[in-house]
């Protein structure tokens, strides 16, 4: 699995708390479920479901999944009257046990939760009871991903757009391929009808995102690569101004992207790479189909095609076996390769994955290393701010006084700046080497 967010998968939710004329939707893990929460919304809305709460979980660790149960609960105790729906990776791999929660009215599969039909029966006021209340089919059997047009994001200056679903490789801490099923792609007519509705609707940033994005196209009429689909996009839609890419696997990085790297400004100079180990070993018991020199070969190109690109990384510490040898590679290759923006992934065992059988390594240990390597990239990112010190960035404000430059560094700006609009600011440092952008003309 490579799909990572711009911001890594997370027990923190993220919580609309405020629909008018819709549900109330509570949003775990990855742009993925940002997306699909997005049509979510329309769909419950369109099948007449207002008075509701939808909790859409994450599954990519056991963490996530015990503080999405956590949040059902208070969210019970809060709302005593209102309807309440699980769904997401965590519904599809344990519906029965989700279900079994007295707190839920509603339990869908990733496949369902898209669908108006599956939210009928609770806005009828009907009150289901096992087994009606759970409707989670095998998602192995889903042969395409249909794109719904998705009229904006609530609350959000960036759009996302999914191009991909599913995943066809068996890493062996990964239990996401059983979540979301095979890899299919979305046509790309599709990706540019919506990409077009979004601009728009004034939508300045969109960020294309799945669980594989380079996985793209094999399955689709002509097998076009990630970067032929993204080469085709920018030239259909000349008035989105910027578009981001989730996660690439280093291994699936294709020439047309590398291309479009080195040529199409709007492609922004910021990466997310699935890397996941830095040692050779660790590499090879996950089922990684790459190695640190092949991480370190792709970000040497990539800073060749376009110097001042930023990248970004996850990174697993703590897998099983590792040892402080190996962490020492994971460690260094953050100067190696020149990473900027990690995301540390403490392990913990996934029932059902291989890893979860191998020789765990000691918690505190996993702790410990987590701790050390946030704290490379921590210093990785205050080195790259202070580069960008003096020099002219690009701002997508995203809300009052925030907002993100082109290689995905927060910036502080003047809270009188229009959300969704893109200014151009010089940088300086503030406090703490924070970046503070100032408008120029």
């Amino acid at each position: 699995m490579t799909a990572t967010p711009l911001a890594p998968p997370t027990a923190d939710a993220i919580d609309d708390n405020a629909s008018p004329g819709g549900p109330r939707i509570v949003t775990f893990g990855c742009r993925l479920n940002t997306y699909e929460s997005e049509v979510m919304r329309e769909q419950a809305a369109k099948a007449g479901l207002s008075d509701a709460i939808i909790v859409n979980t994450c599954a990519v660790t056991r963490e996530a999944e015990r503080q999405a149960r956590q949040t059902i609960r208070r969210l019970r105790r809060e709302n005593p009257e209102t309807r309440l729906i699980v769904t997401g990776c965590g519904a599809q791999l344990d519906p029965k046990g989700w279900g079994a929660m007295p707190e839920v009215d509603q339990v869908l599969g990733n496949e369902e939760k898209l669908k108006a039909e599956s939210y009928r029966p609770l806005a009828g006021g009907l009150d289901l009871g096992a087994p009606e209340k759970i409707l989670v089919d095998d998602i192995m059997t889903v042969r395409e991903t249909a794109l719904h047009l998705v009229g904006g994001f609530e609350g959000r200056a960036r759009a996302f757009v999914q191009v991909q679903q599913g995943c066809d490789h068996r890493c062996t801490f990964c239990i996401i391929p059983f979540a979301r099923g095979n890899s299919r792609s979305v046509p790309m007519g599709r990706i540019v009808d919506q990409i077009r509705a979004l601009v728009a609707a004034g939508y300045r940033e969109v960020v294309l995102t799945g669980v594989d994005i380079t996985a793209y196209g094999p399955d689709l009429p002509g097998a076009p690569s990630l970067g032929q689909m993204v080469r085709r996009l920018l030239r259909a839609v000349p008035d989105l101004p910027r578009l981001r890419l989730s996660s690439l696997d280093p291994v699936e990085v294709d020439e047309d992207l590398l291309a479009l790297v080195a040529s199409e400004p709007r492609l922004l100079a910021h990466l997310h790479l699935s890397v996941q180990a830095g040692a050779d070993l660790i590499l090879k018991r996950m089922k990684r189909r790459h190695l640190r020199d092949d991480v370190i070969a792709l970000a040497q190109r990539l800073r060749t095609l376009r110097p001042g690109m930023a990248l970004g990384a996850d990174i697993i510490v703590g897998f099983p076996t590792e040892t402080e040898e190996h962490f020492a590679q994971s460690l260094a290759l953050v100067e190696e390769a020149g990473l900027t923006h990690l995301h540390v992934f403490p392990y913990s065992p996934r029932p059902g994955t291989p890893a979860a059988l191998m020789p765990q390594v000691d918690k505190a240990v996993v702790k410990d290393r987590a701790r050390r390597l946030r704290e490379a990239g921590e210093a990785a990112l205050a080195a790259h701010r202070a580069v960008l010190v003096g020099g002219i960035d690009h701002v997508l404000i995203e809300r009052p006084g925030e907002g993100h430059g082109e290689t995905f560094v927060p910036v502080s700006v003047d809270p009188a700046l229009t959300p969704g609009s893109i200014v151009p600011v010089r940088l300086r440092a503030g406090e703490g080497g924070h970046l503070i952008g100032e408008a120029v003309s």
